[in-house]
């Protein structure tokens, strides 16, 4: 008798005791304690300024909020202690001010997955595919939630030089299928999974732009997909906008991503995101009412 083949959840995702099932879109608020980070320079690297920006952000309707203690491209090197005392103290405050907001932790280490859980955290986001093998165990441990991305190979905190894929989109879904199927064999729920094509990691502006448009080929696996598209250079560059002046672009393409059944969406400007997410599922709704008479 063969093994059983690990099942995706069905597009149903379940954190911190919520639900999001299709046409629920879920809003993940960034904040980066990090003195680097691409997009706001540091802005919320200090304890209070971060803990302000959580507040506005789940004021403004964020579900999830995601906590990240390292910048995700190249910089200074950060330790796992440092970026330890970045995040998990952070992870504990914000879990003590907001009891039911879900906690995400930006992090491909097993040992900061681990600590931040211990903290209170409910979902692991690993940018760089399982580069820490033992991060789906920190997950299993503790009955969390799991991102599972795309790199296109490279080692965390490096860039895409040249890089090249017969088929960008069938290279993505078959590497976070795969993650995600490992994930359930070590015991990770699978509602508590979901995948990431991982725009503009291991991957140029083309290739970003070509998952955007097949996106509905990845929600077709039937595993709740993550974007993370928010000021993002592919998106700069199709539109020639500097870093400043990106929100119309993110904004259509977070729309395109729901049409196309994306369900959790990492910004930086939350109030933004909702509304334009609001807008969004009224229509699926509207449509799915009209097929129904």
């Amino acid at each position: 008798m063969g093994l059983a083949v690990p099942m995706p959840s069905g597009g149903v995702l379940r954190l911190r005791g919520r639900e999001f099932g299709p046409g629920r879109y879920a809003v993940m608020g960034v904040i980066n304690r990090t003195p680097d980070s691409f997009y706001d320079r540091g802005a919320t690297f200090a304890f209070d300024a971060a803990l302000r920006a959580a507040d506005v952000a789940v004021r403004h309707g964020a579900d999830i909020i995601d906590v990240g203690g390292v910048k995700a491209g190249y910089g200074e090197h950060v330790p796992p202690e440092e970026e330890i005392r970045r995040t998990v103290p952070f992870v504990a405050e914000l879990r003590e001010r907001h009891p039911d907001v879900v906690i995400s932790v930006d992090t491909w280490r097993a040992r900061v997955g681990r600590e931040c859980a211990a903290a209170g955290a409910d979902l692991i986001n690993d940018t760089w595919a399982g580069a820490d093998p033992d991060l789906a165990l920190v997950a299993a441990e503790f009955d969390v939630g799991l991102v599972c991305s795309h790199s296109g190979g490279l080692a965390p905190r490096t860039d895409p030089h040249r890089v090249a894929y017969d088929d960008v989109m069938a290279d993505v879904a078959a590497t976070v299928t795969g993650l995600a199927e490992r994930a359930v064999t070590v015991g990770v729920r699978p509602d508590r999974i979901l995948v990431d094509p991982t725009h503009d990691f291991g991957k140029n502006t083309y290739h970003s732009l070509e998952l955007t448009r097949r996106l509905a080929e990845l929600a077709a696996t039937r595993w709740p997909v993550l974007v993370a598209v928010s000021n993002k250079d592919f998106i700069g560059e199709t539109l020639d906008a500097p870093l400043t002046d990106r929100l119309a672009g993110t904004l259509a393409t977070l729309a395109v991503s729901a049409w196309e059944g994306a369900r959790v969406f990492r910004v930086h400007d939350v109030g933004a995101a909702r509304a334009a997410l609001d807008a969004v599922a009224g229509l699926v709704l509207e449509d799915s009412q009209e097929e129904r008479v």
